[in-house]
């Protein structure tokens, strides 16, 4: 909210008192022309959740040379070259084919990048980054963080970044606020906050985070799933009668086992294969070898089968914008699940939701 009221951009039912100045001019009860001018342009922002800040109508050239037309100018040739730059810098791989994808072929992280260099188009001196990692991979947030250092060290501009995650901030901040309802308890320089904190709700967050390992999976714990050469590949179809002409190994003979009370963490850059590797475990996308659960092999399975299987298999998804129905209330979402695998509870159905 701090930072969405510095360029206007709460609803007209916020109130907003006190003073925010850029570059001496003052931001609070601007004229619109003007908030126009800085938004996307002198200021620029990373938002949490990329698949609902992209436009899933438009390809990714289009919304980034959207930005390039409205501050400057630029538009046909010019303005892709500048799109294809942008991606290269933000690390996409096969940048000019991605000029043509939409929102929802690309990965989380490849999400994230386009994000970035949208807000990079028109060389901003205020980049504000709003929880820009959180629904990512550790993996890919690490890449997203070292991205951003980069970019902040190359582009010669400041970064105010929102995060709840102790461990970014003190990778990526030269100073820290710490916020509490609304208001600021304390600020300083990081190494001094995060080794003498003075408020008590700092030392409360300091205290919270985990300390210890695990205790280890016993050698004799049963095995709750194996996988045996599994894959998954898409099939790459050019021409008039879209001929198959090659396939994309996005799973390429994947062999896991997990043990009963183990957690198998599965790493990798954007666009390696986890989140296709979890869809085909889950047998929510096509697949070819084993794939065994609780001692059988489903990989063959018809979708009745597996609904007897879909209470002891579940899945908690990426993006819960893009999970959730909008149609629907918390209420319904939750019991829908519980009716359609007709879970007794002896209570009311509301008192079980």
């Amino acid at each position: 909210v701090t930072a969405l009221s510095t360029v206007g951009l709460l609803t007209d039912a916020a109130q907003i008192d006190g003073s925010v100045t850029f570059e001496g001019a003052e931001m609070i009860g601007a004229n619109p022309a003007e908030l126009r001018r800085v938004r996307g342009n002198d200021i620029s922002f990373i938002f949490q959740e990329p698949m609902t800040s992209l436009n899933p109508l438009h390809s990714v050239e289009r919304q980034i040379t959207e930005a390039l037309t409205l501050h400057q100018g630029l538009t046909g040739a010019p303005a892709r070259a500048r799109a294809l730059e942008l991606l290269e810098k933000v690390g996409i791989r096969d940048a000019e084919s991605r000029l043509a994808a939409y929102p929802h072929q690309l990965s989380g992280g490849q999400r994230q990048r386009v994000m970035i260099a949208m807000a990079l188009a028109n060389g901003p001196k205020l980049l504000v980054a709003d929880e820009p990692t959180t629904a990512l991979d550790v993996t890919i947030q690490a890449q997203i963080l070292e991205l951003l250092a980069d970019l902040k060290r190359a582009e010669g501009m400041s970064m105010l970044f929102i995060t709840h995650d102790l461990n970014i901030v003190r990778r990526v901040a030269d100073r820290v606020c710490v916020m509490q309802n609304g208001e600021i308890v304390e600020q300083g320089p990081t190494e001094r906050v995060f080794t003498n904190p003075a408020h008590p709700y700092t030392r409360k967050l300091l205290a919270a985070e985990p300390h210890g390992q695990p205790d280890p999976v016993p050698e004799t714990a049963p095995e709750v799933l194996r996988t045996d050469a599994l894959r998954v590949w898409f099939p790459i179809q050019r021409g008039f009668l879209r001929k198959t002409v090659g396939h994309i190994k996005a799973v390429n003979d994947a062999t896991l086992t997990l043990r009963a009370g183990e957690t198998l963490g599965v790493v990798g850059e954007s666009g390696s294969g986890k989140t296709t590797l979890a869809l085909a475990v889950m047998r929510l996308i096509a697949s070819q070898g084993g794939i065994h659960f609780d001692g059988q092999n489903i990989a063959g399975w018809r979708s009745g089968a597996m609904r007897a299987l879909r209470r002891q298999m579940q899945i908690v998804f990426q993006d819960p914008f893009g999970s959730l129905s909008p149609r629907m209330t918390i209420a319904e979402i939750i019991a829908e699940g519980l009716g359609v695998h007709g879970v007794p509870t002896g209570r009311a159905p509301r008192e079980v939701v």
